[in-house]
């Protein structure tokens, strides 16, 4: 029964990871083009980087690397999720019944996660920086094989220090956000944000429409604060296929580089406007989903939600 349930948990928590990203993919991938600077794309906005990547290489691939995405993004939401309940009720046990132990939770999953999933990521970052007609990797297995030939085992694990830094507060404030909220408007407002769970008398879930906004503020606080750790992270995980890589070797040194090329707004926050666009629909999405899932596989019989 136990492992049903576990089986059943780690789907609910992998399908809204999929469906979040990849409605986000082309925001994704505009992302790390800006992030990085490419030289194709670096005079560029948002949108107008969007189109002119149609222009040049099709539609198609603004979805460039999601496949690769979601070979990642199942293992990790999956995880991610699963982990947070798993902490959740060990944080509960250990401390009580607070609103704070979603703080301690998320970032414990967050971390669960990456260090789970990050060579995939590694791989997927590679993939969606390059541009078609200028392949330096064939395909997924091809990215894996170069990298562990000519960077090692290390190489799938570049910028995974700000990756987990900025994780901590990422995660820990998506989760924190996103309970608590739930947790007050159900308290104050059950009648107006909440309905019943067609499988649990004693269970009140959010309607979906209060999950989507709850769950798009949540993802705009976290990513406010985690923002340039994860600019860190992409200038690392590329520093090969970047001029001067000696300077994306560490969190500092890869801060200090940016910072000093292009400021605090156009450097460590360059992106961060896209980020909003695709993070505030991503997450949204996926507690929304996550919230559904739980309903129809009957996972929400352990408390009042």
């Amino acid at each position: 029964m136990a492992t049903s349930k576990n089986a059943r948990q780690l789907l609910a928590g992998g399908i809204p990871g999929c469906v979040a990203k990849t409605a986000i993919a082309p925001l994704d991938r505009v992302k790390i083009l800006l992030q990085a600077q490419h030289p194709y794309y670096k005079q560029y906005g948002v949108f107008s980087a969007l189109v002119q990547i149609v222009k040049r290489e099709g539609i198609r691939s603004l979805w460039k690397g999601n496949s690769m995405m979601m070979l990642r993004i199942f293992p990790y939401s999956s995880t991610q999720f699963f982990a947070h309940e798993f902490f959740k009720k060990f944080y509960n046990d250990k401390f009580g019944r607070r609103l704070f132990n979603n703080l301690l939770s998320g970032s414990s999953a967050g971390v669960t996660a990456v260090l789970f999933t990050y060579p995939l990521d590694m791989v997927r970052s590679r993939l969606a920086f390059q541009i078609t007609g200028e392949h330096r990797y064939t395909g997924i297995s091809h990215a894996f094989k170069s990298i562990y030939s000519t960077e090692g085992v290390r190489g799938f694990y570049r910028g995974i220090a700000p990756t987990l830094m900025g994780m901590v507060p990422y995660a820990g404030l998506s989760f924190y956000s996103f309970e608590s909220l739930k947790q007050t408007g159900l308290e104050l407002f059950p009648a107006y944000l909440g309905k019943q769970d067609p499988y649990n008398d004693n269970v009140l879930v959010l309607q979906h429409w209060a999950a989507m906004v709850i769950g798009g503020f949540a993802g705009a606080i976290s990513q406010t604060v985690s923002f340039p750790c994860d600019v860190a992270r992409r200038r690392m995980q590329l520093a090969a296929v970047l001029p001067n890589p000696e300077q994306y070797r560490g969190i500092w040194s890869t801060w200090k580089a940016v910072y000093q090329a292009d400021g605090i707004r156009r450097g460590l926050y360059r992106g961060l406007s896209i980020n909003y666009i695709r993070v505030i629909p991503q997450q949204a999405i996926a507690f929304t989903v996550y919230e559904y899932m739980k309903t129809i596989l009957r996972l929400n019989d352990r408390r009042k939600e």
